[in-house]
């Protein structure tokens, strides 16, 4: 089952809101990092959201235009990787990109996080104009 409507648009569980919210309240030392030195103000080029619900999970951080998810796994993802990765290849059948780092990634090379990030836009771009010319048909 897809996670997007009939509209395109991407849905999610109404119940994680609540979570959601509180999640952006209490974000991780990593998490913080990596938003005020990455991902704010649009420091990439692009609007990335903290804490965003799609379908029934809770994304780390989400760039609609590019439908790419930025995951930052701390310790209880080394206990979790079965269900990362079944979330993974949910989220890519519904056409979101998901790149991962960890906590000592992010927190003790936070300039080559944020230069692979650009590089992985950068791809991320490029796959979304392809598949944008193959369905126009001139």
């Amino acid at each position: 089952m897809s996670i997007k409507n009939n509209r395109g648009i991407i849905n999610y569980n109404l119940d994680l809101k609540n979570f959601a919210r509180s999640n952006r309240k209490n974000l991780t030392v990593a998490e913080v990092k990596i938003w005020q030195e990455v991902l704010s103000n649009k420091k990439t080029g692009y609007k990335f959201l903290r804490q965003k619900p799609i379908d029934n999970f809770i994304l780390d951080f989400y760039c609609s235009k590019l439908l790419l998810a930025i995951e930052i796994d701390g310790d209880s993802h080394y206990q979790n990787k079965n269900y990362d990765l079944c979330r993974t290849q949910k989220l890519n059948s519904s056409d979101i990109k998901v790149i991962r780092y960890t906590n000592d990634e992010v927190i003790n090379n936070s300039e080559g996080v944020y230069q692979n990030i650009l590089k992985q836009i950068g791809l991320r771009k490029n796959e979304l104009k392809k598949r944008q010319n193959k369905k126009s048909p001139c």
